[in-house]
């Protein structure tokens, strides 16, 4: 098949939330092979403890190319311990500058608890406005319905929750089926 006609591997939805002293990042289990539901119990969402310096990651995108990613930043985070912002940067200037760093497809959200960054393959260290980052297929349709929710009464959990199951219901690369890391007070 050639490769402009090769369906490609869609979506996943992401996100993370910062409330109340607390960050959960949250993601779907669902990987699809164009119209077809290859797997629904992924796990996207990460710990990474390198040096004992706790950090929560999720991605989207390929696979492989995040746990590339994951690796790189773990690395990082063990030359910089405890700076998270820091070793984010460092990790986007490797991927917009290295050769093969440049060919990998996918996002992260990462967070320590304090810090909540989402970080691309464009060179980017993005910190939300709003306390609440998404990413992937359903990324819009989760970042929407979180942001409504943040001056609710509800816990950075419960929010990112409802999120996700609206995100689901929406779009069709991304299913019920979380993955829920909590990070903070």
């Amino acid at each position: 098949m050639a490769e402009d006609t090769f369906p490609g591997w869609h979506g996943t939805t992401i996100i993370g939330v910062r409330k109340g002293g607390e960050v959960v990042v949250a993601g779907d289990g669902q990987v699809s092979l164009g119209p077809t539901v290859i797997k629904g119990t992924a796990r996207k969402v990460r710990r990474l403890s390198p040096g004992g310096f706790e950090v929560v990651a999720g991605f989207a995108g390929s696979t492989a190319d995040a746990f590339t990613l994951l690796e790189r930043l773990e690395k990082k985070l063990e030359a910089t311990p405890g700076q998270l912002a820091r070793a984010s940067v460092e990790l986007a200037k490797d991927w917009r500058t290295d050769k093969y760093l440049q060919k990998l497809e996918a996002m992260l959200i990462v967070t320590d608890g304090k810090e909540l960054f989402v970080i691309t393959g464009a060179g980017d260290v993005l910190e939300p406005e709003h306390d609440v980052a998404a990413i992937g297929s359903g990324g819009n349709y989760a970042l929407a319905a979180a942001r409504a929710l943040m001056d609710s009464p509800l816990g950075a959990e419960d929010i990112a929750r409802k999120a996700m199951s609206i995100a689901a219901d929406i779009c069709v690369y991304t299913n019920g089926n979380l993955t829920v890391e909590r990070i903070g007070n």
